[in-house]
């Protein structure tokens, strides 16, 4: 049953208007899918929404190249889902970066998975929760993505992560996500976590929320997203997000499009 509009818009109405023009700029949000380049109707869903999502593709995944290409050229912001050893010893699948990789074998295997995503700005990690602890190879990933200018987006799979402090020590762009909107896959359960990131966002400016190409989230978000705005919230990317958070300045040389934020005047 798909989650109904007059619901969804409670997660608006119940915090309250965000701010002004007046006050400055609005409350605002990025929304990062992970997951991506595996179901090809969830990614066409995703291209279809108006709106300025971040979609994290996994490498070399069979609708990775074709859906990263449309989702860049249709006011989407492209990032890698670089998938990194994790604690339950999960299988990582191409483009894996493993916990006993050396330097060049991890660098290698990243310029490999970054080429696979087409128009990629940036990287988060997928599981990683034992890599993301470990200086010496987040070291080599922040590396090579200082060579790029590219941002990081520490997913936070662990508390422990190391990733954001090791990034910053490489000059690397870097933001962490704030919540996740969909760890249980129930419609109340989704409601709560999107109450919880515009609260974030009212609070503090600006807030990363990350989901995943579920049917659950993706009813969801077509419902709530359209009328965000009417209720004093904005939509961005992840760089439109950095900027806002560091006096508008550009994350990157070749920053995309203008509907990178949404916000209708």
């Amino acid at each position: 049953m798909r989650f109904t509009l007059s619901l969804a818009l409670s997660a608006l109405l119940l915090l309250g208007p965000g701010s002004t023009a007046a006050q400055g700029p609005p409350p605002t949000i990025a929304i990062i899918i992970d997951d991506l380049g595996l179901n090809q109707k969830a990614g066409a869903r995703l291209l279809a929404m108006d709106q300025p999502l971040t979609l994290a593709f996994l490498p070399h995944r069979p609708y990775t190249r074709e859906q990263a290409r449309a989702a860049a050229s249709n006011g989407k912001e492209v990032i890698l889902h670089a998938p990194m050893a994790n604690e339950a010893r999960i299988g990582l699948g191409p483009g894996g970066l493993a916990a006993d990789m050396s330097r060049r074998e991890v660098q290698t295997t990243l310029r490999s998975a970054l080429a696979s995503v087409p128009g990629a700005t940036g990287v988060n990690n997928h599981m990683g929760s034992l890599l993301t602890q470990v200086e010496e190879p987040m070291g080599w990933v922040m590396d090579e993505l200082a060579g790029r200018d590219l941002l990081f987006i520490d997913s936070r799979t662990t508390a422990a992560t190391v990733a954001a402090t090791t990034a910053l020590s490489k000059d690397v762009p870097v933001m962490s996500r704030d919540v996740f909107l969909d760890n249980k896959r129930d419609q109340a359960s989704i409601h709560q976590q999107f109450r919880l990131l515009l609260r974030k966002a009212r609070e503090n400016g600006t807030a990363i929320g990350i989901a995943h190409p579920y049917e659950e989230t993706l009813d969801y978000l077509e419902a709530v997203l359209p009328e965000l705005d009417r209720h004093g919230y904005a939509i961005a990317t992840v760089s439109r997000l950095w900027s806002m958070r560091h006096e508008n300045q550009p994350l990157l040389r070749n920053l995309p499009n203008p509907r990178l934020v949404q916000k209708q005047e």
